[in-house]
């Protein structure tokens, strides 16, 4: 995804070449500096070669300045040092030794300044070769600290374009006119038109903004740089706004052409916000990021899209007009942008005939695209691993509940009592959103593990929602305790288990937040008495709330225990009323560990669920109640004999 403007040599071949010039560099300072080689022939004491001289032992020498070599009558070639003998030449020519000199070389001039500079020559290109791998490698290395680190895309990897997108049709709308504009400036600019300048991308994680920043690279035409905000932010002040110049420098250079900095927050929260002055480092990066983005020297041609899910902790100055002239909402997909998404992730995946996208899309609420992505995925793994060569509607079945309530965790061993607690538990909550008015429609319901959770039970809205009424909210209360109001009913008050800590942490939470945000409290008011900004103080988020007297946090308190106390009153008004639905529930669960909704309301009417095959139920009777478990189509009081209610 870089560009570096030279053509990419062999990685094999360089790394030949390298080596090759270390090796030759070595074997140069060897020959040079090794000294003169030594000649042949065994050494010999100069007084022991006057000796053989005057024995007539020697045939002929070669004489030099420090050294005289030989042949003895023998044959036997010998070398001795020359010690200052004035009578050597008359010694020789007594004892009839032939004897010659030895040419002295006069040194080379450019040999011997090249033999003087060549360790500097090889600091000179070991020096060359670390700075030329930093430049290739934008900054990355140790010495490019003020570089920047954006990426320029080209077309060599996987080319998105806008018909991969699907879902966010408003948000798409936008960033095509922008397209549009790089393409044929004079359709908007003979009517006094500017193109825009910026461009921020603000929804959910997953909703696909960063999918949205790759099909304008497809599409537009012209060089897309990318970097994300946490590049631009180092422990060494000035860094970061070092590598914002050295990034729109580049641009410039490239103009027109568009750079996509992803998750911009991490560079871009307010100033003054931080634990420490004004003066620190990601301050100052933002501040060079105003400056370059609308300055005094204008960039043309240079259009900033950025993306984020935190435009509240944004700086006012880096939203204004002139800099990000576009807020483009990318929220997550409705019903019909769910069944487009779900087909472009199946357009290589081949389907079933009983698959039924609609159904799939209808089923998944609330999902963004990174989820139907992942969804899609996982059931083409799982029609994998059985060895199918269709992708069916229960692998998508299947997958749907893997993403949403986590992977079955079948290994796990569970007491017969835990289970039979757990069978209880899910039963109730089942029975409480099937009876009362405001709950969304139950979907399933199992005691089989997933994730963390030892039983789940689910609901879906019956279409797609956008904010909830206080009937629902209130319903919503109710049916967080719905389990553990079960639990009490069957084992009274001493035998509760921890099991119940993410319900109550859920309806806890909701009622806070109706009495201190929503404003669905009589006595408090339509006033808010928190806010949803928070801050990080030691590595923990904590939300800010307003200052509020001792006896309107009581009030507060009060509330919220009120509507927790309403919820419970309900829940267990409905289990009591109900009890012999609970225990039929609780049966059949533990029979088929999982049901679905219209089989929950079957299995409560005492009638069939509507399963020809044993084979389905997949569970097994509590030990000692195996003869006396009823059949679903009877009515009896419960499965496990006639337990009274206890702490009702």
């Amino acid at each position: 995804m870089q560009d570096d403007k030279e053509p990419q040599g062999n990685p094999w071949m360089k790394s030949v070449m390298i080596w090759s010039g270390i090796l030759l560099a070595m074997l140069l300072v060897a020959s040079l500096f090794g000294g003169p080689a030594q000649p042949a022939g065994s050494a010999m004491a100069y007084s022991e070669f006057r000796q053989k001289v005057e024995e007539g032992a020697v045939k002929d020498v070669v004489l030099s300045e420090d050294r005289v070599t030989g042949t003895l009558s023998n044959g036997d070639r010998f070398t001795a040092n020359v010690i200052r003998d004035p009578d050597l030449l008359k010694m020789l020519n007594d004892n009839n030794v032939k004897y010659d000199g030895m040419a002295t070389e006069t040194p080379n001039f450019w040999m011997y300044m090249l033999i003087q500079s060549l360790p500097f020559i090889l600091i000179l290109g070991i020096a060359f070769f670390v700075f030329r791998q930093v430049q290739k490698n934008n900054g990355s290395g140790a010495m490019g600290f003020g570089k920047s680190r954006a990426k320029m895309l080209t077309e060599k990897q996987g080319k998105v374009t806008f018909d991969d997108v699907a879902g966010i049709d408003e948000a798409r709308e936008e960033l095509e006119e922008i397209v549009e504009f790089l393409r044929d400036p004079t359709k908007f600019s003979r009517l006094g038109g500017q193109i825009p300048k910026g461009a921020l991308l603000v929804g959910s994680p997953g909703t696909g903004k960063t999918l949205l920043a790759r099909a304008i690279a497809g599409e537009a035409g012209v060089p897309f740089f990318t970097i994300s905000g946490s590049d631009f932010v180092e422990m060494f002040v000035g860094v970061g706004a070092s590598r914002v110049r050295d990034m729109f420098e580049q641009a410039k250079r490239n103009a027109p052409c568009i750079v996509f900095i992803d998750e911009i927050d991490a560079v871009g929260r307010h100033r003054g916000a931080g634990l420490g002055n004004g003066n620190d480092e990601r301050e100052q990066t933002l501040n060079q990021l105003l400056v370059e983005m609308d300055g005094f020297e204008a960039n043309e041609g240079i259009i900033i899209v950025a993306a984020t899910n935190r435009p509240d902790v944004l700086d006012p100055a880096l939203l204004r007009p002139g800099r990000f002239d576009r807020q483009v909402v990318v929220p997550r997909p409705d019903i019909e942008g769910r069944q487009k998404i779900l087909e472009v992730h199946t357009r290589k995946k081949p389907l079933a005939p009983d698959v039924d996208l609609r159904r799939v899309a209808r089923g998944t609420p609330g999902f963004s695209g990174a989820d139907l992505a992942n969804l899609c995925n996982e059931a083409a793994l799982l029609a994998a691993r059985k060895g199918k060569r269709l992708i069916a509607n229960d692998e998508f079945e299947e997958a749907k509940d893997k993403v949403m309530m986590g992977a079955e965790r079948r290994s796990m061993v569970m007491t017969e009592d835990e289970k039979k607690s757990t069978a209880y538990h899910e039963a109730g909550h089942a029975l409480v959103s099937l009876h009362v008015d405001g709950c969304d429609p139950l979907h399933k319901v199992t005691i089989i593990p997933r994730g963390r959770a030892l039983g789940v039970t689910w609901n879906l809205p019956e279409r797609d929602r956008y904010s909830m009424s206080m009937k629902q909210m209130k319903a919503r209360l109710a049916l967080c305790f719905g389990g553990r109001i079960a639990e009490q009913l069957i084992y009274g008050k001493d035998e509760l288990n921890t099991g119940a800590s993410n319900d109550i942490q859920q309806a806890t939470e909701m009622a806070r937040s109706m009495v201190m945000e929503y404003g669905m409290s009589d006595k408090l008011g339509w006033l808010r008495y928190r806010d949803n900004q928070d801050e990080v103080f030691l590595g923990h988020s904590v939300s800010r709330a307003q200052n509020m007297s001792e006896d309107t946090a009581r009030m507060i308190d009060a509330e919220v225990r009120r509507l927790v106390e309403e919820g419970e009153n309900v829940a267990r008004k409905v289990l009591t009323d109900h009890l012999d639905e609970l225990h039929l529930l609780a049966g059949a669960l533990l029979e088929y560990e999982t049901l679905s909704g219209e089989e929950s309301k079957r299995a409560i009417r005492g009638e069939d669920i509507g399963r020809e095959d044993d084979a389905d139920k997949r569970g097994t009777p509590v030990s000692g109640h195996a003869g006396s478990l009823p059949q679903i189509k009877r009515k009896p009081r419960g499965p496990f004999g006639d337990p009274k209610p206890q702490g009702a």
